[in-house]
Formats: structure tokens, C-alpha cells, sequence
């Protein structure tokens, strides 16, 4: 398990690919500490999912107990605080095991990930 000491904080890219790391590791506390202690999690543009680190780890933690997840990433976008990652995930889906494209969007400020807005696109079910 990686420790929030341990994290490096050099710059948003860094930043945001720690995040990716400790989330397919299912690192939930490095996770949560490379969050702000009062970032928001939305789906976009404004539907509020988590606020703060307690939401944020009940909800990575819902998400660590499927049993496949895992992210791809596909391309990055960096500029300047924002990171914009186009993801492939993996996840169990109440209707079934899949993936689904997402587009990530990071707002880096102070060493931290201040909010992300979530931008789902098609799922895709596996047989």
C-alpha cells in the first residue's frame, strides 16, 4: 500500500496519474489522500456524486469491491491544472460484467485534485 508521504506531487500530470495507479491498485487511502479534503466528484456538467473524503471513500470503495475492475487509459490532456483522460473501464455492471469509455476531466490545484467531472460514454456488456 502506498503511503500519501510516499506520493509525488510534482505537477497535475504526475498528480492525476498517481490517482490512476492507486485506483487500479485499489489503494483506497493513497486514493483518497491524492483528493483535496473537500473535492467534488461530479458527473458533468453538475450532478454532484461526492464531496469531501468521506464520500469519496464510501464511493471508491463501493467501486473496489467489483471484482474486475480495472481502467485503461487511452490518451491524456494536459493543460496547464486540467488533466483530461480518455479511460477504458473494465467494472460489473448491476446488469452484468463490461466496460464503458470515459472522459475524465482533473482540476489540480495546491498538489491536490480539487474536483473531476465524470463524462460517460457507451457500455458495452460482455458475454
Amino acid at each position: 500500500m502506498t503511503r500519501p508521504s510516499e506520493i509525488s506531487f510534482d505537477n497535475p500530470e504526475s498528480i492525476v496519474q498517481a490517482q490512476f495507479d492507486a485506483f487500479n491498485r485499489r489503494d483506497l487511502e493513497a486514493l483518497v489522500a491524492i483528493y483535496a479534503d473537500d473535492a467534488e466528484l461530479y458527473e458533468h456538467p453538475t450532478k454532484l456524486l461526492a464531496k469531501g473524503s468521506i464520500e469519496l471513500r464510501e464511493r471508491f470503495a463501493l467501486r473496489f469491491a467489483e471484482p474486475n475492475l480495472h481502467a485503461c487509459l487511452l490518451k491524456r490532456i494536459i493543460m496547464g491544472g486540467t488533466v483530461i483522460d480518455h479511460e477504458l473501464v473494465t467494472r460489473t455492471f448491476p446488469d452484468g460484467c463490461g466496460t464503458i469509455e470515459l472522459t475524465m476531466i482533473y482540476l489540480v490545484e495546491s498538489g491536490r485534485i480539487s474536483k473531476a467531472w465524470s463524462i460517460a460514454g457507451p457500455k458495452t456488456l460482455t458475454a
